[in-house]
């Protein structure tokens, strides 16, 4: 999906001269006006998706304040001719910033704003809908955790690969990270949420057949995740990279293989059989673990998305975007230092017992 139609209802006040003129610059494939059954303009854009942010960016500034005014964006599975290949925006020399001046409006989204990804409006519409606690999240997280522990209990890969893949713990982490670049408060309180419902619920169902059942801390596939390295911490900021780039390019099957290799819902199904059966150094380490991919997946979000050049563009955001950015960061990094420094105390501890 290379394009998007953008499809703006645009109030007549506006100059569709002046738009037209603002347009100009972004090249776009096809453009053309429908009228409304209100008397309302109907703007319709053909566009590559590389394109799509910095057009939705200058219609909100431009239009935005005034009543009536609405953008629905629309993936393009097909169109008939084949769109033209387009050309770019601005010289390729150009690295500064420039602006356009059309009637008194401001055009300052340059070239820097242009990256291969979704816009920042679609990929908020994604990652917000999986950021909710719902009826059929916590079904997910119930049955995700029963299979976990049955694979786990079982020593059998095949099952434990399925828990990862039904799990829905990844989303609302990279979730938290957009809403930290954003600075977007209340999506943040709606992921805290949602990790926090779904860690307490797999964790009391895990704690409780511990409780319940035989549970052998020598089981290969137990004993894995309880022994984490320097390589878990390698494996899990890869991971989230790749995972958040899954987000913003679009490449929601790619996240398959993200949820298998920095899972969070194994070691945290572990921990609660090792708590409940009272095993409580072993457990210990496969806390650890779940720590580390949760750090790991929250930092390479943020690091990701901020490589992205994800903001908000409403001025009174950006100062609080950049101090929620740099908070987490500090936290993020501080967090996944003490748990580096766990696991070389770790690896001291297991050292002595072989000896």
């Amino acid at each position: 999906m290379a394009y998007r139609l953008i499809i703006a209802t645009i109030p007549q006040e506006k100059r569709r001269d002046n738009i037209d003129e603002l347009l100009e610059r972004y090249e776009v494939l096809s453009m053309w006006y429908g009228d409304s059954s209100d008397g309302q303009m109907i703007l319709n854009i053909l566009i590559r998706r590389e394109k799509t942010e910095a057009i939705l960016n200058l219609l909100q500034e431009h239009c935005s304040d005034v009543e009536g005014f609405r953008v629905i964006l629309v993936p393009v599975e097909a169109s008939i001719p084949l769109p033209e290949v387009p050309v770019r925006i601005l010289p390729e020399e150009q690295e500064e910033e420039d602006t356009l001046i059309v009637d008194g409006l401001v055009d300052r989204l340059g070239s820097k704003e242009l990256v291969d990804r979704l816009s920042r409006q679609e990929i908020y519409a994604d990652i917000s809908d999986i950021s909710r606690v719902s009826n059929v999240y916590i079904v997910m997280i119930i049955l995700s955790s029963l299979v976990a522990a049955i694979g786990v209990l079982n020593n059998n890969v095949a099952v434990i690969i399925g828990a990862m893949v039904i799990a829905p713990l990844f989303g609302p982490n990279i979730a938290l990270s957009l809403a930290t670049v954003l600075g977007d408060m209340d999506l943040a309180i709606n992921t805290l949420k949602t990790n926090l419902t779904g860690i307490s619920t797999a964790l009391a169902i895990s704690v409780l057949l511990g409780f319940f059942s035989e549970v052998d801390p020598t089981i290969p596939e137990l004993f894995l995740r309880t022994n984490v390295g320097l390589g878990s911490v390698t494996l899990a900021l890869s991971s989230g990279i790749v995972g958040a780039l899954a987000f913003t390019r679009g490449f929601r099957t790619t996240l398959v293989g993200v949820m298998v290799a920095v899972a969070l819902l194994p070691p945290l199904v572990t921990f609660g059989l090792l708590l409940g059966s009272g095993n409580f150094y072993p457990a210990s380490g496969a806390l650890l673990l779940f720590l580390v991919n949760l750090v790991c997946i929250n930092l390479a979000g943020v690091i990701t998305f901020i490589t992205q050049r994800i903001h908000p563009i409403l001025p009174e955001k950006v100062g609080k975007a950049k101090k929620m950015t740099n908070m987490a960061l500090i936290i993020w990094i501080f967090l996944l230092a003490v748990f580096v420094i766990l696991i070389f105390q770790r690896r001291g501890v297991f050292d002595v017992v072989r000896l």
